[in-house]
C-alpha cells in the first residue's frame, strides 16, 4: 500500500490547535466507508520536526476528493523512497471564498473547522454519504445562531435551513450575508417576511438564494437559505416535514440559545431539557436516511442521557473513535451522531 502524511491546517484557536491531530484520526477513519480503497496505520507522524497526519492506501482520484475536505485538511503527500514527500492537488469542496466562513466574528461562535467536522461526520454517519461531493443536500441547524453551520453549507454547494429563537441574530446574519454577497458581487435575494400559523404572526422568515455566479444563477442552479425566527420545539406549521438530508446543531453551552419552558417562565437553556422537548420536532423534518449530529457541554449534560434521548427517539447511534475535547476551562465538548431509519 501507499503511505501518506496530511499536514493539518493551522488553527486560530489554541487549544483546539493542540486537540486538532487526535480529532483529525477519528475524523478520517469516518470517512473509510465512502473511500475505494481501506484506511491502515492511521497515526501521527513527526517529520522534519512537524507533526502530519499519517495513512496507508491505495487513494483513487475520487477517493482523495473525499479526504480533501477533511475539516483540518492543509496539505496531503504520498510519502515516497529515501523520506521524500510528493504533494498531491487537494480539492475540497469549496463554493464561495473562504471568508464567507472565517470574517464572522462574535461572542459564542463554534470554532469554523470543528463545525465542519461535525458537519462532515454527521453526513458521514448517514445514508447519504456517498452523495458528499455532488451537492444536492439539505442541512438543517435548529439552533442556528449567526449561521456559521449554514454558511459550511453553502461552501460545500448545500441548501441550508436554520431555526434561531434570537432576532437580532437572525438580523445580524441576513446583514452579514447580504453585505458579503454584495461585495462578491453575487447575484442573489434576501428576504425578512413574517410567517401567520392559524391567522396570526408566529415567527420571521429570512429567504435567501443565491449561485456562485451569473450564469448558475441564470440557469436556476440557485442555493437556498432559509432562517426562522422561532422557538425550536415549536415548528409545526413552519416548515413542512421531510426537508432535510442532515440535521447539524450545537446544543446550549449555558450562555446562548434556548427555547421557552412549557409553564412560560421564560427561556430555558438546559441543554438535555431542551435535546429532549426539541428532538421530536426536527426529526419531522428529516428524511428517512438522514443523520442528526450534535455537540454539546459534558460538563453540564451527560453523554449518556443524550444518547438516551436519541434512542427513545427512534435514532441509531454511529459509533466514532472518541471525539470529547477541552474548549476552555468550563466546556469540555462531545459530538454525537444518529441515524433515522424510517
Amino acid at each position: 500500500m501507499s503511505r501518506y502524511a496530511m499536514l493539518l491546517a493551522p488553527s486560530a484557536n489554541r487549544v483546539y490547535a493542540d486537540q486538532a491531530s487526535r480529532m483529525s484520526q477519528a475524523e478520517l477513519a469516518a470517512f473509510g466507508p465512502v473511500l475505494s480503497t481501506a484506511l491502515d496505520d492511521i497515526g501521527v507522524t513527526v517529520l522534519g520536526g512537524v507533526e502530519y497526519l499519517t495513512f496507508a492506501a491505495e487513494l483513487s482520484e475520487r477517493d482523495v476528493a473525499y479526504l480533501s475536505n477533511l475539516s483540518s485538511a492543509y496539505a496531503l503527500f504520498e510519502r515516497v523512497d529515501d523520506g521524500l514527500l510528493r504533494p498531491l492537488a487537494l480539492t475540497p469542496l469549496a463554493r464561495y471564498d473562504s471568508d464567507l466562513i472565517t470574517i464572522p466574528k462574535y461572542a459564542g461562535k463554534t470554532n469554523e473547522q470543528f463545525t465542519k467536522l461535525v458537519l462532515n461526520l454527521t453526513l458521514l454517519g448517514s445514508a447519504f454519504a456517498p452523495r458528499m461531493l455532488d451537492g444536492n443536500l439539505t442541512v438543517f441547524d435548529p439552533l442556528c445562531g449567526r449561521g456559521t453551520t449554514l454558511n459550511q453549507a453553502l461552501m460545500y454547494g448545500y441548501d441550508g435551513i436554520g431555526v434561531e429563537i434570537d432576532g437580532k441574530d437572525v438580523e445580524a446574519y441576513k446583514l452579514f450575508l447580504q453585505t458579503w454577497l454584495k461585495r462578491k458581487r453575487l447575484k442573489h435575494t434576501a428576504d425578512l417576511i413574517p410567517v401567520r400559523r392559524q391567522g396570526r404572526r408566529a415567527a420571521r422568515r429570512l429567504e435567501v438564494t443565491l449561485a456562485p455566479s451569473k450564469d448558475d444563477h441564470k440557469a436556476g442552479a440557485v442555493q437556498k437559505i432559509i432562517v426562522l425566527n422561532a422557538d425550536t420545539t415549536g415548528l409545526d406549521g413552519l416548515i413542512k416535514g421531510n426537508v432535510a438530508d442532515l440535521i447539524v446543531t450545537d446544543l446550549p453551552y449555558g450562555v446562548a440559545h434556548g427555547s421557552y419552558d412549557d409553564d412560560g417562565g421564560g427561556i430555558t437553556r438546559r441543554p438535555l431539557d431542551l435535546l429532549e422537548r426539541a428532538v421530536p420536532e426536527w426529526l419531522k423534518l428529516l428524511r428517512p436516511g438522514g443523520a442528526v449530529g450534535i455537540s454539546w457541554n459534558t460538563k453540564v449534560a451527560k453523554r449518556e442521557l443524550a444518547e438516551d434521548i436519541l434512542v427513545a427517539n427512534g435514532l441509531k447511534l454511529i459509533e466514532f473513535q472518541p471525539l470529547a475535547h477541552r474548549v476552555d476551562q468550563g466546556i469540555e465538548r462531545d459530538v454525537l451522531v444518529a441515524r433515522k431509519y424510517s
